[in-house]
């Protein structure tokens, strides 16, 4: 099978998606107009609220929601075959993740950018809000910890990529101080600071040889400066290295995904995996892991966690939801896809290939998931005339560099998420009234994910979360998905459109859970906390899905909100 012809099906399915379903949502399931209030209008503080022009937050948020996931992902799923993982993301993709962020994004802006657990309070009633923001901060909690060591390993393996990455967030604060400080517009200052970046990468690797004691640096040495760096940056106005880092990083994301897509075209090359293998050695069932190991290339909960945390509250015009929810998604669908075929069609020989995958204890580490994505990656961007070696090092940077900006998205949510449930009790209980302090509240944040990160065998938890982390984030997609189709019904517009992928990712999700929390207790000794954090989250998410689904049937069209005790 030609891997470019696969590329252009689904590119014309995207096409169509955007075009005519993303527009249907936006006019009669949601019905958007340019000339509705925002809450970053409203609420503009400065700091978390600063309305934002469509170009600049659709890099934020397009940035934000693509890190290591929608490669690592796809890069894993293959080992069933190049097309259930391609059919996943693409219909995943139009019908359900963008759908998701879509949503997400248009009811925190109805909600005065509140976050989506926040809203669940409302739409559902309190006890909700506790139990989903309970979930929510689990998954953060996992992020962090995931992501900090993540990028710490890469770092260890990769030192060519530690000056690049740290050049990024300089140029972003000066760009950040200059475009928001003065009347420059952003776009020429970010394309120089583009052009730094692409410098800093070319030099990178002379840079880690001329200063050898950076490559001794260990990976928990990386994750605590790493942490100390997500505490600032959360804490930090988002004008000043948020919004300019996912600037510059749109830059780096579209710039390889242009290099990926040309040297598709140029090479043409053969898909060297498997339509469908069924049973690889040692995987676990296609259904329902399949929909579990793609999550942020098809359906993901982090990203409404994103739209409804840091993106409501910097959209500037109401419509500009659509381009930036539902495109944002197509986007991050566009990863996916370049990154299943890279790891099919990336390889010279079907030999390769099944050498590569031979079973799922092969193919599952981190190594090998983001090995056949920069190897195949690599073999595209070499097509374009781009050296082989330079070409690994830039699809090197571009992860690391969104796996970072993900982990920045996460400590601001995490804050936020803190903050929202100390609001909350503080009534009932004023001895919380200190966690509504920014600067607290992120300390506890990153406090409690770097001893998850630190104290799991030197770090080692974080790989061993991962499984855990890709089912509480489609968990976390179940109950949005549901909290927005009850809300919908509510104001009496269709909810079907959301209702129906709650339904499928919600029964995924707890088969998958039920299959994991199997495995754990069957090795309580050595997964004892995988199990608890693990039975919490299944005992919180069952009662949400319990909860909202017996308010959802018993509500008509358009009945007005009421207190639930």
């Amino acid at each position: 099978m030609n891997a470019a012809l696969l590329a252009a099906v689904v590119f014309a399915v995207f096409a169509v998606g955007y075009r005519y379903y993303s527009r249907f949502l936006s006019a009669r399931v949601f019905g958007l107009r340019d000339d509705e209030p925002v809450p970053s209008r409203e609420l503009e503080d400065g700091v978390d609220f600063v309305p934002t022009p469509k170009h600049v937050l659709w890099g934020h948020h397009y940035t934000s929601i693509a890190g290591a996931a929608p490669i690592v992902g796809p890069a894993l799923a293959v080992i069933w075959g190049w097309l259930p993982a391609l059919l996943w993301v693409t219909v995943g993709t139009v019908l359900m993740g963008a759908v998701h962020d879509f949503a997400a994004l248009v009811i925190s802006l109805r909600n005065r950018g509140s976050s989506i657990g926040e809203i669940a309070g409302q739409v559902i009633s309190p006890r909700v809000r506790t139990l989903f923001l309970l979930i929510i901060s689990f998954l953060i909690w996992i992020v962090l910890a995931v992501f900090a060591f993540i990028i710490g390993t890469l770092f260890v393996q990769t030192p060519g990529s530690i000056f690049p990455i740290w050049v990024q967030i300089v140029v972003a604060m000066a760009l950040g101080w200059l475009v928001y400080r003065s009347s420059v517009g952003i776009l020429a200052p970010s394309l120089v600071g583009y052009v730094l970046l692409l410098a800093a990468i070319f030099y990178g690797n002379a840079f880690a040889e001329a200063v050898p004691a950076i490559a001794e640096i260990s990976v928990g040495t990386w994750v605590l400066l790493l942490m100390a760096y997500s505490f600032v940056a959360s804490v930090l106005p988002v004008w000043l290295l948020l919004q300019p880092r996912d600037y510059l990083n749109s830059h780096q994301l579209l710039t390889g995904l242009t290099l990926l897509t040309l040297g598709l075209v140029i090479l043409q090359p053969t898909v060297q995996a498997p339509a469908v293998r069924l049973w690889p050695e040692g995987a676990p069932p296609l259904i329902p892991f399949l929909f579990i190991t793609i999550a942020c290339g098809a359906i993901s909960g982090f990203h409404g966690l994103v739209s409804s945390g840091t993106t409501s509250k910097q959209v500037a015009c109401m419509t500009d939801a659509r381009p930036i929810g539902y495109g944002g998604m197509l986007g991050e669908g566009t990863l996916g896809l370049l990154a299943v075929l890279a790891s099919t069609a990336g390889f010279a020989t079907a030999g390769e290939w099944h050498s590569h995958y031979a079973s799922w204890s092969a193919a599952s580490g981190l190594g090998p998931k983001l090995g056949a994505f920069v190897e195949g990656g690599a073999h595209f961007v070499s097509a374009v005339g781009v050296p082989l070696e330079t070409g690994k090092t830039f699809i090197a940077v571009m992860v690391i560099a969104f796996a970072a900006t993900s982990l920045d998205t996460a400590a601001r949510i995490q804050r936020l998420v803190i903050t929202e449930l100390a609001e909350y009790y503080v009534p009932k209980y004023p001895g919380v009234r200190p966690l509504t302090n920014r600067f607290l509240a992120a300390g506890l944040g990153i406090g409690a994910a770097l001893v998850l990160a630190v104290t799991q065998a030197g770090g080692k938890g974080g790989l061993l979360l991962w499984p855990l982390f890709g089912t509480t984030n489609q968990v976390v997609a179940g109950i949005t998905l549901l909290v927005v189709s009850i809300w919908l019904r509510r104001q009496g517009r269709p909810y079907l459109y959301t209702l129906i992928p709650m339904m499928m990712v919600a029964a995924a999700t707890i088969t998958a859970m039920l299959g994991e929390l199997a495995g754990y207790f069957a090795d309580f000794e050595q997964r004892w906390l995988l199990a608890v954090m693990g039975s919490i989250i299944l005992a919180a998410d069952v009662w949400v899905l319990l909860e909202g689904s017996k308010l959802l049937m018993g509500l008509r069209d358009g009945e007005s909100a009421r207190e639930t005790p």
